[in-house]
C-alpha cells in the first residue's frame, strides 16, 4: 500500500499529510482488520474520501465541494435497515447519528467510504475524519484531528488523497 503525498497517512506519529504530522486520535478499540458495528474501533485499509460536510452557521464553506449540514441531518448505523451506513433526514425511527451536533466535533466532516455505498450489515458504519473531543481521547472508530489541523487539510485535499489507515 504505497502512499502518495496528498494521501492522509495514520501512523504512530500522528497523520501524515503532505510531508507534515498531525496529532491524532483513532478509535477506542484500536486499529482493526475485522471491523464491526459498535466495536469502537478504527478499520485498516485504504478508504476513499467521497464527501465533505460542514455546519454553515459555525464555519465558512472550507472548499467548493463542501456540502452544508442541515438541521435533520442524520448518518445511519442501523445494520438492519437498508439505509445502513448513509445520510438520511429525520424524522428516522431506525438507530443513527445527528450530524448537527451541539458540540463542535461534526462542524467539518471528512466522509469515507468504508462499508460504503454497498453497506454490508454489521461492518461498521461513518468512518469519518471529524474534529477530536481533546488530545488522547479516543473516538467511537473514526479520525479525530485538531479543529485548525482539519480546517487546513480539508483546504488542501486533492481528488485523489486517500485516508490510509495502517
Amino acid at each position: 500500500m504505497s502512499a502518495h503525498a496528498n494521501d492522509l497517512v495514520v501512523t504512530p506519529r500522528g497523520l501524515l499529510f503532505q510531508g507534515r504530522y498531525y496529532p491524532c486520535t483513532v478509535g477506542r478499540g484500536g486499529i482493526t482488520d475485522e471491523k464491526r458495528e459498535g466495536d469502537g474501533a478504527t478499520p485498516r485499509g485504504v478508504h476513499n474520501i467521497v464527501g465533505l460536510l460542514y455546519r454553515p452557521d459555525r464555519i465558512a464553506r472550507p472548499t467548493d465541494w463542501a456540502l452544508p449540514i442541515h438541521i435533520g441531518d442524520l448518518w445511519s448505523d442501523d445494520p438492519n435497515h437498508s439505509d445502513y451506513n448513509h445520510m438520511v433526514r429525520a424524522p428516522y425511527g431506525h438507530s443513527h447519528e445527528r450530524l448537527r451536533r451541539s458540540d463542535p466535533m461534526y462542524d467539518l466532516i471528512l466522509v469515507t467510504d468504508w462499508n460504503w455505498p454497498n453497506a454490508e450489515k454489521g461492518k461498521g458504519s461513518a468512518i469519518f475524519i471529524h474534529q477530536w473531543r481533546r488530545p488522547t481521547y479516543p473516538t467511537a472508530g473514526c479520525i479525530g484531528l485538531r479543529r485548525r489541523d482539519l480546517l487546513a487539510i480539508a483546504k488542501a485535499l486533492r481528488p485523489e488523497s486517500r485516508l490510509i489507515i495502517r
